[in-house]
């Protein structure tokens, strides 16, 4: 098949039965649920946009595994040009839907693991990247959102997993036979796996031989048995729940980022799914792949389609208030393009300079010191996006009234009048507009974008790790033409 229609994905999706819990309460259908609704509306359009001639060269493309054309989420890069499109489609869908698109973490996931399997096979004569290719295949003919899973609860940093008192705060087999694995645990802070087809896990952290039932990667529908999702609940949660109106809220449709924690209560994976087990040496191999992945992904290509959507809502809001000659917003206005193109830089220099990993395999990731430098940047830079957009819209991001006052007739003409600024723009629109500038600045993207992907520290790290700095002291060495250390000989003891 290759492509779903987006009608074909939402009967797809009414046939999950995953199990989900929300706010204390079993989610019965996660179609009807307004806030996991979300979600499905966000993939839904994934589909659609891959099937429409105007945006399909960016969310589809030809797959040599199954010789048909897919949709971009389900495909491994093989070439620079697959990179540079994978980060266009990252700004792609991320403006147009003003939040995520659950696809991404499994589609990173997918490049982690093609690599990874491709040398354990290399090195361990093992089976593994057939079992994944093979289930690729299934993916791609089948045209599956899949989500991805690695955060875990762990316990204490400093011991090993294999001296917490509780060994399930990362996950781990239980049991292995003759059939395959079963794996008892959690995920944290998973985005949107309830309403994807698929979930592939990759391991958190094994180390050590002593560890190597934490050594695991593997994929499962989302509602097998033994699986649970305990989902975020907020305010914004609470409040999605009640509106009447959901353009009170900024992004009536699509909504902010949801997230669950995913249970494993002794799940079982057949063999054919299971893509990495007790091979510790190479768990850190995918982590590290899946990271500089999935940290242009979040770094240089979302985020700059997230700051897309705050610059044009600035900008409407300067043009309605008559502000368009005034200094001080056209120099944030320009700051804030300014930080939107640094980002947009580093991803597509991330992507540009992706290579082979490892050579050998046709898998292409992003350049590693590129791809944490464009994560580590944006996190800076999209906090001060938030704050010159939260001065350009003013006090009225919080204090805006509700767009249901435009329909009471106690208060609907004085609403009209003094809330259109002596614009001829009418008023419905100028409020919309604030209500998402209050979406983006005083609601809870701002920590997503700062934690997603990682925490800063961890770009830090690896950063730290990647920078050799051999090639900036030789420069140095060659423009003041400085000594070779002299190596002196110590006297021979008489």
């Amino acid at each position: 098949m290759g492509l779903k229609t987006p009608e074909e994905y939402e009967e797809s999706v009414r046939s999950l039965k995953p199990r989900v819990f929300m706010n204390g309460k079993k989610v019965e259908n996660i179609l009807e649920n307004p806030n996991t609704r979300c979600v499905f509306e966000s993939n839904r359009a994934s589909y659609e946009w891959a099937l429409d001639v105007r945006f399909s060269d960016i969310m589809s493309c030809y797959s040599p595994l199954i010789g048909e054309r897919i949709n971009r989420y389900t495909h491994v890069s093989s070439s620079v040009d697959d990179l540079v499109s994978k980060a266009q489609a990252g700004t792609f869908t991320a403006e147009n839907l003003g939040t995520c698109i659950y696809r991404c973490v499994g589609y990173d996931a997918f490049h982690a693991l093609a690599s990874t399997t491709w040398e354990m096979d290399r090195d361990l004569k093992t089976e593994y990247n057939q079992r994944f290719l093979e289930y690729l295949k299934y993916v791609q003919k089948n045209d599956l959102a899949v989500a991805g899973a690695l955060t875990e609860p762990r316990g204490h940093r400093m011991k090993r997993a294999v001296d917490w008192p509780d060994p399930y705060l990362s996950l781990k087999i239980v049991e292995r036979d003759s059939k395959g694995i079963t794996v008892r645990g959690a995920k944290i802070n998973i985005s949107g796996a309830y309403a994807c087809h698929e979930l592939v896990v990759l391991p958190q952290g094994a180390r050590t031989a002593e560890e190597k039932d934490y050594a695991i990667a593997f994929a499962i529908p989302s509602d097998t048995k033994g699986v649970t999702y305990v989902c975020q609940y907020s305010p914004y949660s609470a409040e999605r729940e009640l509106a009447e109106d959901n353009f009170e809220l900024g992004n009536p449709v699509f909504g902010q980022r949801e997230t669950a924690m995913v249970i494993f209560d002794d799940v079982f994976v057949p063999w054919e799914r299971v893509f990495h087990c007790g091979e510790t040496p190479y768990s850190m191999k995918i982590v590290g792949r899946f990271a500089k992945t999935h940290r242009m992904t979040c770094g240089g290509t979302c985020k700059v389609g997230f700051m897309n959507q705050i610059i044009g809502a600035c900008k409407l809001v300067q043009e309605y208030k008559g502000l368009e000659n005034v200094p001080h917003i056209n120099e944030q206005l320009t700051e804030m393009v300014v930080l939107r193109e640094t980002g947009r830089a580093c991803g597509l220099a991330a992507a540009r300079l992706g290579t082979e990993d490892p050579i050998g395999s046709g898998v292409y990731l992003p350049d590693e010191l590129m791809g944490n430098v464009s994560k580590l940047n944006i996190c800076d830079a999209f906090w001060r996006v938030m704050a010159l957009a939260g001065d350009i819209g003013g006090g009225l991001i919080v204090t805006m009234p509700s767009l249901k006052e435009l329909k009471n007739p106690e208060v609907a003409n004085f609403v009209e009048e003094f809330y259109s600024f002596g614009s001829e723009e009418p008023t419905e629109n100028i409020m919309k507009v604030h209500k998402l500038l209050q979406n983006w600045t005083a609601g809870q993207h701002g920590v997503g974008t700062w934690h997603g992907a990682g925490p800063v520290m961890a770009q830090k790290i690896m950063i730290q790790r990647t920078v050799s700095f051999d090639h900036e002291k030789d420069l140095v060495r060659k423009t003041l033409k400085l000594k070779d250390k002299e190596t002196s000989t110590p006297p021979a003891e008489s």
